[in-house]
């Protein structure tokens, strides 16, 4: 990989944005590179969860200026191509059976509150700041809408993609953005903290919950959704897995997927 350095331990990958030179913006060739790790790490059994973090001070500034000048000079036809590669991407990090884990480490902007937001949970440090600054620009946050306007809510969304106000850590805490915030001298123990947790549970479970949660999250409660979930945990019940997660904690030991 140019622009991901990748790691695995215990369970956890990692994958690290590794343009520090340009805090960590995205071009082509760095979308492309996440879409296709997540992809890999989201078919390898071993991988258990999935850390995405950033070297250098900042996490990731969004779009790269070089590509953005690039993309001024597109057609119509051009851009939609261009923008479908990073929507793709996206929706890779968000779709991946495997749970994923933003450890913000330093400022995110535009973009990079899209990757944020598609990680199932997120950890910054209290020095962090956020902005969605697309507008100032005369763009839109299009692409990474879905995941950001989920993670914060409406109300929130409201205020931040129309006025493109830069806002700390507590606020992306409060607003949902981001689930703790820490000093940067816990910020790896918190997100280590989270992982042993999730390395914990059934591999299969985890993924089943996964989709559980893109079901479910903001539907209706409607005849088939109660259906789907009734239908959900009779297969959990009656799979492998489940049956063994219950007999061993009726017979106190660890489950087999712990075992070895």
């Amino acid at each position: 990989m140019k622009h991901l350095e990748l790691g695995f331990a215990d369970g956890v990958a990692s994958v690290t944005l590794n343009r520090p030179e340009v805090r960590n913006a995205f071009n082509d060739e760095v979308i492309a590179e996440l879409g296709a790790v997540f992809l890999e790490l989201g078919h390898r059994p071993e991988v258990r969860a999935v850390v995405l973090a950033a070297n250098g001070p900042a996490f990731c500034a969004g779009a790269d200026l070089r590509w953005m000048e690039r993309m001024a000079t597109f057609s119509r036809d051009e851009n939609i191509d261009d923008a479908s590669a990073l929507a793709r991407m996206l929706e890779l990090v968000w779709r991946c059976p495997k749970p994923t884990v933003a450890r913000v480490q330093g400022d995110t902007y535009a973009g990079g509150l899209g990757l944020v937001a598609a990680c199932d949970m997120a950890v910054s440090v209290e020095g962090a700041g956020f902005c969605l600054s697309e507008v100032r620009i005369g763009l839109i946050p299009a692409t990474i809408s879905p995941y950001v306007v989920r993670a914060i809510g409406a109300r929130a969304a409201h205020r931040y993609f129309l006025t493109a106000e830069r806002f700390d850590a507590a606020e992306a805490l409060r607003i949902g953005l981001v689930h703790e915030v820490v000093a940067p001298d816990q910020l790896d123990a918190r997100v280590a903290h989270i992982t042993r947790h999730l390395v914990q549970a059934g591999p299969e479970a985890v993924k089943a919950c996964k989709q559980l949660l893109h079901d479910v999250v903001g539907r209706e409660v409607t005849p088939a959704l109660v259906q789907r979930t009734v239908e959900g945990i009779a297969d959990s019940r009656a799979g492998a897995e489940g049956r063994e997660g219950v007999r061993a904690f009726l017979d106190k030991r660890k489950p087999g997927w712990l075992q070895g």
